[in-house]
């Protein structure tokens, strides 16, 4: 093992946003860290290497590099872009990508898997959202330790352009009396350390994580709030984004007509009490994110 003795986890999507927050929480938390990337002298894999993590070149689509990857692990933190990423991955990719990281901690012996799902999962859920069912039953039938986490919508989703809010107005496809759950990246990262460090009280759980729910409305008067400025609140149609991504809109859809994504946020604070509401989020880092959208 690299880092002195102490348990290695390795972290596929590393240099991605939850991969990115699970490495650099589980590095503050004294875990040996082996970043998997495709790029390793990018600018987020030499991030990571200051900071400690062993970089290992690997690709998900390749099931001799994670074999290297895997090997002498304790732990894998397995996550996928899906066809709600950008580039949106098509479905046979993804679910390859997801029984391929599987199939590799079986064969290394690995203690603990945990994977990052999405809200909503399930054999009812949309097109957009059935990859990450079917690679949740792979895993659920690999034989392996698993802790499924299914994160809501990500708070930095609203420090980027898609939403609009740098044009003073919040465009939404939500309903406006439907909550959006959020969830900050480093409370997925906080979240995946808690399952490592204590794999009795979350091995084999499956858990919705969400910190915070606010309807469009008041999400919009928390950004004004944060940045000083007027920021309003449009509906965006559901047939106009639709237009642009019609598996993003299908998703929309489907948490409209459920009112939600239905994680229950008592639960989560429960396992996690330093769990971010989006206005501490926005006071801690957020609001200087939303602001540069300004600049």
């Amino acid at each position: 093992m690299v880092g002195g003795g102490r348990d290695v986890v390795l972290v596929t999507g590393a240099t991605g946003n939850q991969g990115g927050a699970v490495a650099t929480r589980l590095l503050a938390d004294g875990w040996a860290v082996r970043a998997l990337t495709r790029d390793p002298t990018g600018a987020a894999a030499r991030r990571l290497a200051d900071r400690g993590a062993e970089i290992v070149v690997g690709d998900l689509a390749d099931p001799q590099s994670l074999d290297v990857a895997a090997k002498g692990v304790h732990g894998v933190f397995s996550v996928q872009r899906g066809a709600l990423g950008y580039p949106p991955v098509p479905f046979a990719d993804e679910v390859a990508w997801g029984r391929n990281v599987a199939d590799a901690a079986a064969r290394a012996g690995v203690r603990h898997v945990v994977h990052a799902s999405a809200a909503g999962v399930g054999p009812a859920a949309p097109r957009a959202l059935a990859s990450k069912w079917e690679i949740e039953e792979y895993l659920r039938g690999s034989g392996l330790p698993v802790t499924i986490l299914r994160p809501v919508s990500f708070m930095e989703n609203y420090a980027s352009p898609a939403f609009g809010v740098h044009t003073g107005t919040l465009a939404s496809p939500f309903a406006p009396d439907v909550a959006e759950q959020l969830i900050a990246l480093d409370d997925i990262g906080a979240f995946v350390a808690l399952a490592f460090a204590d794999p009795a009280r979350f091995a084999e759980r499956t858990l919705a994580i969400a910190g915070d729910e606010l309807r469009p409305a008041e999400t919009a008067r928390a950004l004004s709030r944060a940045t000083g400025r007027d920021i309003g609140h449009v509906q965006l149609p559901v047939d106009v984004v639709r237009a642009a991504n019609e598996d993003f809109a299908d998703a929309v859809a489907f948490v409209n007509e459920r009112g939600g994504y239905g994680a229950d946020l008592a639960t989560a604070r429960a396992l996690h009490p330093e769990l971010m509401t989006f206005e501490t989020w926005l006071d801690r880092r957020g609001a200087a994110l939303v602001a540069a959208l300004f600049d």
